[in-house]
């Protein structure tokens, strides 16, 4: 896969030794690819991540991967705070508001690649490749409710979910009873927590609930569950295939 090296951001200090282990998709919200390249390698902007994908699929690397990049800010997943440490960002030329509001076939192509090659070089696993939306999911929506997550786990890039038997529900109602949990929403809130998700303060902060359910949504209820279905009906499913899969 080739990168074009001839921007890099300023932005950048070291991982510490830690071990990379997430990377997380965003999106620009920029008008064009000029305009993101300029906003990411601008000392004062103090942001920037390792990778940026055009529209027409070209592949700007303009953090080494060794370095620890700008780009999750404030965020949380699995008990890590600080994201920075442990993940590479992957900025894609997309913005809502644009006309550069789609995910292209060629960006998606370069994409899919680049995180084939990283999943093998740093060993990370399926279930670690995010939104910027499961990580900060009280601030940030991106890459956003369009983004193609289905075509992904197509190409066996994110873990397949596969269907409940009745003994399979059974098993974690049982495991739900055992530890007392009595309401769908503590139900809800424990499921989101052990799949990564910052659940510190959402069972006392209806707002806070609210988003995070909002972020679980635009990120799985499409990929996971069928129109059909509840966030609970979805979330046992997810939690489920989540114990069972190793990578």
């Amino acid at each position: 896969m080739k990168y074009i090296n001839k921007y890099k951001s300023p932005n950048y200090n070291s991982r510490k030794n830690s071990k990379i282990k997430l990377i997380i998709i965003h999106y620009t919200a920029l008008k064009n690819i000029e305009d993101a390249i300029s906003y990411l390698c601008k000392k004062e902007k103090k942001v920037s991540s390792h990778y940026l994908i055009s529209q027409n699929g070209e592949v700007y690397h303009l953090v080494r991967d060794k370095f620890r990049a700008w780009h999750a800010g404030q965020g949380f997943w699995h008990d890590i705070i600080d994201i920075n440490s442990v993940s590479i960002g992957i900025e894609l030329d997309y913005s809502p508001y644009g006309n550069n509001n789609h995910f292209s076939p060629k960006m998606i192509s370069s994409l899919k690649e680049l995180l084939i090659k990283l999943k093998k070089k740093y060993k990370i696993n399926k279930k670690n490749i995010l939104a910027h939306s499961d990580v900060a999911p009280f601030r940030k929506k991106d890459p956003g409710k369009n983004f193609p997550w289905k075509s992904l786990t197509k190409s066996n890039i994110l873990p397949s979910f596969q269907r409940l038997r009745i003994n399979d529900i059974k098993i974690i109602e049982e495991w739900f009873h055992f530890y007392n949990l009595k309401s769908k929403k503590q139900k809800i809130i424990l499921s989101l927590s052990l799949i990564g998700y910052d659940t510190r303060q959402v069972f006392t902060n209806t707002r806070l609930y609210y988003k995070l359910i909002k972020a679980y949504k635009i990120r799985y209820m499409n990929n996971i569950g069928r129109e059909k279905d509840s966030i609970y009906d979805t979330l046992i499913k997810h939690l489920f295939n989540f114990m069972l899969t190793k990578n």
